[in-house]
């Protein structure tokens, strides 16, 4: 995701019009139980929430250098478990066949900060409009691009109609065509995926941002977007698992559609023989990409929640949305934004990485001191349950926290996340299980932990309220 994402007034007005003609959905606090819950080796119920963390001007030796132990101490002080690293292929293979020594270590030395502050990672193999061969952009080297000679002109005001340019949309189509290029990303993976398997922090792969393809004539977007998805995408994927498969059997594997997809249009994507697999869809409104408010009359969130659900209930998947943000998070309606996403997303997914953690303006969690978060964006540190060693009944927010679940047969610990607060949190908790902590001091982020009791048979609730709170009731 570059500074500015904007796309083509034609398909504004499509993707408007689609979302005025979907019906809106129940807001149940409910998860969809045709979607299975993401899972750690354990066997623990996993929420995953936090950012991405991307740095596109570097490259090169530098490379990387706008993420340092800073971002991931913020992210975790924050109450965040999660981060999506984007890597670029053009910084990990500069050349064919020669892998970037250099640039492995520095995507360990911020795996190494991700496990010291306790947040788990995605490598996320990044692209925008393919890569370098097309001006300043990242990805996919500019010797794996092929162009058959057709032009390609840049869009400045517009980068998403770039990749409508006939240049930009061979090279895609090479890129899942031919044999050899074929092999080249594959190798490309094992190589990353082969160093990284044993890190700890390492929590899966995203196989690619953004898949795009070429349209045949006839087509409009979303047509080609299905067609893409279901015959060169998931032969992408199955090819990319195979070889990922072959030195790391352990970690999940995170699949994309097509930007399409993110305006509220079911996937053409098929199966991908993996028993691990995540989809992971991006989350993007055209307007507000355009930089316009939130319209809570558009039915556009509800017709995003009822399309990209029927994915992972065919193929019983998990579920994280692995960007969403909006480009300008002051305006008027965006409150209303931010509590009615977080609310759609938790009934079908097991977590997001909003778009991005870095420090400014434009899409930056926090202002450039650092000291606090852009107006809204404070609302996505709210407290959730980390891991649930049992199965989850209910669970309900802002301003005390409740978690109640069916503890497993066997004693475990579910561990819940507390973002830090002035008046900090008393935590209470109903049941057979005991939690690490009763209270959690003003200003700090709090890590609570519940440990089941042997021969539990009873469900547990654990509730954390704001220690102000408590005063003003008289408990």
């Amino acid at each position: 995701m570059p500074k500015r994402r904007s796309h083509t007034a034609a398909f504004l007005a499509v993707t408007t019009l689609l979302a005025l003609l979907v019906p809106a959905s129940g807001a149940t606090a409910r998860t969809d139980p045709g979607i299975p819950r993401l899972t750690d080796e354990s066997g623990r119920i996993l929420t995953l929430r936090g950012w991405n963390l991307a740095d596109k001007d570097h490259r090169g030796e530098d490379a990387l250098a706008d993420i340092t132990e800073r971002s991931l101490s913020d992210l975790s002080a924050n109450g965040f478990n999660f981060a999506r690293l984007a890597v670029f292929w053009d910084d990990l293979e500069p050349r064919p066949g020669h892998y970037s020594e250099r640039y492995l270590r520095r995507i360990e030395r911020i795996l190494d900060w991700a496990q010291r502050h306790r947040i788990r990672v995605v490598i996320d193999t990044h692209q925008d409009i393919y890569g370098p061969a097309f001006g300043s952009h990242r990805g996919i080297p500019a010797w794996a691009t092929r162009t058959d000679g057709l032009p390609y002109t840049p869009h400045p005001d517009d980068w998403f109609a770039e990749y409508f340019e006939p240049a930009v949309q061979a090279a895609f189509e090479h890129l899942y065509e031919d044999a050899d290029l074929r092999r080249a990303q594959a190798r490309m993976w094992q190589v990353l995926a082969g160093r990284l398997a044993h890190h700890p922090a390492v929590f899966g792969y995203d196989l690619i941002n953004e898949p795009m393809g070429r349209m045949r004539p006839g087509e409009d977007m979303f047509a080609a977007a299905r067609r893409i998805e279901a015959t060169q995408i998931t032969p992408m994927y199955q090819r990319i698992a195979e070889a990922i498969r072959r030195v790391d059997r352990r970690h999940w594997l995170f699949v994309e559609p097509t930007p399409a997809a993110g305006e509220g249009r079911p996937t053409g994507l098929g199966r991908i023989g993996d028993p691990k697999v995540v989809y992971a869809p991006h989350f993007y409104n055209a307007a507000m990409e355009a930089g316009r408010d939130y319209d809570p009359a558009s039915g556009w969130l509800q017709a995003y929640e009822a399309a990209i659900v029927h994915y992972p209930r065919r193929e019983r998947v998990p579920v994280v949305v692995g960007e969403w943000g909006p480009l300008d998070s002051s305006l008027p309606n965006m409150a209303r934004f931010y509590e009615e996403t977080l609310a759609s997303t938790a009934r079908y997914s097991s977590g997001w990485a909003s778009w991005q953690w870095c420090y400014g303006g434009g899409y930056c969690a926090m202002e450039k001191d650092g000291t606090r978060f852009r107006k809204n964006k404070e609302r996505t540190a709210r407290p959730y349950a980390v891991a649930v060693a049992g199965r989850v009944r209910a669970e309900t927010g802002a301003p005390a926290y409740r978690l109640a679940y069916v503890p497993g047969r066997r004693p475990g610990v579910t561990e819940l996340s507390l973002p830090p607060t002035p008046q900090g949190w008393r935590i209470r908790v109903e049941g057979p299980a005991r939690p690490d902590k009763a209270t959690v001091r003003p200003g700090e982020r709090g890590t609570v932990r519940v440990r089941s009791l042997p021969g539990a048979d009873r469900d547990v609730a654990v509730t954390a309220t704001p220690e102000e709170r408590q005063r003003r009731d008289g408990s």
